[in-house]
């Protein structure tokens, strides 16, 4: 009778109602043509109808090719209060194009808690075109390089249509409320399938009596570029309309929800030259006037800045830029009317003709807004003559700026109080000595990762454990965060191809158009949440005295302060996250 009762239970947990529902699909964008689609796969082995399975979140799928896993109707996790955790299923088929709908049931326990369904999110993984590292750095032709689809962008719909011979996963994320009872959770996902019987999948989730901060309050530096021109050229909308606005608060919140520190502000037009498809236009307007005076515009700067600031990003302004590529300044001239573009190098008279103005102007507007101590000049990889002579002119005019830089000249020795905010390349090492010092003074010392990096990486083609990793290592080589270069630099067509004219795939962008997030932005997220669970638990371990639990943490961290991939990566950091709950139970 017992064997009998639960082959029952175990039947009701995958056995559907049959009872068929109209599934209405929903709109959405046009995924791009497979470039390379895999015909080699036996599709007509596949069972028929459509298959089903929960499986890891480290597996990016490809459309064309049949998943090599083992079926499972269930997914356990543990999750401290306020938390998000995600998990992965996946859809494939043989036959024709079937209509498909997901639900999901409230959360509950056995003791009577309740958790609402809205805190989870089920989103359809949609394909991009990508590339190959290959060389990494470089400006490279399409055609020399292999293409493929990439499972990346996650699309906020619960229908879909799923086609005849492909791979479509589906992205799972949890957000744990900060208030919810300790214990363990049931929900149920039924799949929908229209001339099928439904699916039905088994989550659990064990919430620990641990609470994470909300992302704004985590202390890890976290600075990915924001580029606002990117949304009004995608969107066809003015920049800096209401419409404009609208469309960056969801797309920034997202952002600042995942604890960014640094708002980017271009100074003068182009700071970086051509190297973005959307332009970055001056947010401060420079204007010489015709008697050689110079005034300056600072309504988009104060704006930008405020705008940033009400969502949560309150650390940091970081300015771009003194020293841009080129070394190229724009402004109006009213004698002249029309913008100038003229050539100054740090050192010259030129340049500090432009220069000495702006800064003694900049600085007096920057005390009347109470920003004059978050704001910082920045640079990205200026050479040690550039870097001189800007930071010569800046100490004399403005000392209390500071400077942001991207560093791979080892900078920090010879200006060791004027670099505030201080980012390495990966695997690059800030001396002992040295990170010492700027921790003591408040200075902020970060990583850094760029096209030259094929590991770890959050291009199209990355694997996604990469982001996960990247938080483990920050806090195991002791850096304060982790900086980017583009959160949404978007290409051409961000959502049917994420190449680019220089650098691999994904390079230029993290997330999609319309708010869309994507499979690297959530693995990122949840390396830097893990990096945050460390430093609170090292706080109370260390405040409690209870040095051997320390002493554990420690040597779990340790294992990742490595510059070169583990073939057991995704294995080393389950098994590290299991750990790291495990001690936080104590």
């Amino acid at each position: 009778m017992k064997t009998f009762f639960r082959v029952f239970i175990v039947l009701s947990l995958i056995v559907s109602c049959q009872k068929q529902k109209n599934i209405v699909i929903v709109q959405t964008f046009e995924e791009p043509k497979d470039p390379s689609p895999n015909k080699e796969e036996n599709w007509l082995a596949v069972p028929e109808g459509l298959n089903a399975s929960v499986v890891s979140p480290n597996i990016r799928f490809v459309k064309s090719v049949i998943p090599k896993i083992e079926q499972t109707n269930s997914w356990e996790g543990e999750a401290w209060k306020g938390e998000r955790v995600s998990t992965q299923m996946v859809l494939w088929s043989n036959d024709s194009i079937h209509k498909v709908a997901l639900e999901i049931s409230d959360f509950t326990s056995e003791d009577g808690s309740t958790l609402p369904s809205s805190i989870a999110q089920l989103r359809f993984v949609k394909y991009v075109i990508t590339d190959e590292f290959a060389g990494g750095c470089g400006y490279r032709k399409p055609e020399d390089f292999a293409s493929s689809l990439a499972a990346d962008a996650l699309e906020p719909v619960r229908s879909y249509k799923i086609e005849a011979q492909e791979t479509r996963p589906i992205w799972v994320t949890i957000d744990v409320p900060q208030d919810a009872q300790p214990t363990t959770y049931s929900s149920t996902v039924t799949l929908n399938i229209e001339g099928q019987d439904s699916r039905e999948f088994n989550i659990k989730i064990k919430v620990i009596d641990r609470t994470m901060p909300v992302g704004t309050d985590w202390k890890f530096h976290l600075d990915l570029w924001q580029n606002p021109y990117a949304v009004a050229r995608f969107h066809k909308v003015e920049p800096w309309s209401q419409e404009h606005w609208n469309l960056l608060k969801p797309l920034m919140k997202r952002l600042a929800d995942a604890g960014q520190k640094v708002i980017t502000v271009s100074l003068n037009k182009r700071p970086w030259g051509g190297q973005t498809f959307d332009q970055f236009e001056a947010m401060i307007g420079w204007k010489k006037k015709a008697d050689g005076t110079w005034e300056y515009d600072y309504t988009i700067f104060d704006d930008w800045v405020q705008f940033m600031m009400d969502l949560g990003v309150k650390n940091q302004i970081s300015c771009y830029s003194m020293v841009p590529w080129g070394n190229e300044f724009y402004y109006f001239d009213e004698k002249e009317n029309k913008e100038v573009k003229i050539k100054a190098a740090p050192g010259t008279k030129a340049y500090e003709d432009l220069w000495v103005p702006f800064l003694s102007a900049f600085k007096k507007h920057l005390v009347e807004k109470n920003w004059n101590n978050i704001t910082r000049i920045a640079m990205d990889e200026r050479g040690p003559k550039e870097m001189k002579a800007m930071l010569k002119l800046i100490n004399d005019v403005a000392p209390e700026f500071g400077v942001s830089l991207a560093d791979n000249h080892k900078s920090y020795k010879l200006y060791p109080n004027e670099l505030k905010d201080l980012s390495v390349a990966f695997g690059a090492t800030v001396d002992e000595e040295d990170l010492k010092y700027r921790k003591a003074n408040g200075y902020i010392s970060t990583h850094y990762v760029c096209c030259s990096d094929g590991f770890p990486n959050v291009f199209t083609f990355s694997p996604p454990a990469e982001g996960v990793f990247i938080g483990w290592y920050s806090i195991a080589a002791e850096f304060d965060g982790f900086l980017r270069w583009a959160y949404n630099s978007w290409v051409e067509n961000p959502l049917q191809d994420s190449r680019f004219r220089a650098w691999p795939a994904g390079d230029t962008y993290i997330v999609y158009p319309d708010n869309r997030s994507s499979i690297r932005f959530e693995t990122l997220r949840e390396g830097i949440q893990d990096a945050e669970k460390i430093r609170i638990l090292r706080e109370d371990f260390s405040k409690r005295n209870m040095q051997a639990e320390l002493d554990r943490l420690n040597a779990i961290v340790a294992q990742f302060n490595i510059t070169s991939k583990p073939e057991n990566l995704e294995a080393l950091l389950s098994s590290a996250k299991k750990d790291l709950n495990t001690l936080a139970v104590k």
